[in-house]
């Protein structure tokens, strides 16, 4: 079955760095567009970036562009986001996403806290 496994969270001080990653299987990932979502208390869940099916393309929330960097591994079935100069404002639920055309997977979620 399809399979979305976030891991890499935890607390951290503003301006540090965390890496997420997510591990797929189940389903031909070199097929699909990647995404990280996330969502914060009280928030609706926000795209954060996204990665072409061959890692030529990539696309960031104006929030996080210049600090977070979408990449994946299509031999390992992986993608990761390389979080640096992290603020409170990112603290929230990061979501592994999944998608093409109806296809749409969903990981668990990992939460990233970001706090002194």
């Amino acid at each position: 079955q399809v399979q979305l496994v976030e891991s890499g969270g935890g607390l951290v001080q503003p301006g540090g760095s965390l890496r997420l990653s997510c591990a797929a299987s189940g389903f031909f990932f070199s097929n699909y567009a990647m995404s990280w979502y996330r969502q914060a208390p009280g928030k609706e869940r926000e795209l954060v970036a996204t990665i072409s099916n061959f890692g030529r393309r990539t696309t960031y929330a104006d929030s996080v562009k210049g600090r977070f960097t979408i990449s994946r591994d299509n031999v390992k079935n992986t993608v990761f986001l390389q979080m640096n100069s992290l603020k409170p404002e990112d603290t929230a639920v990061y979501y592994c996403n999944g998608k093409l055309l109806a296809d749409d997977y969903w990981g668990q979620g990992t939460q990233v806290t970001v706090s002194s």
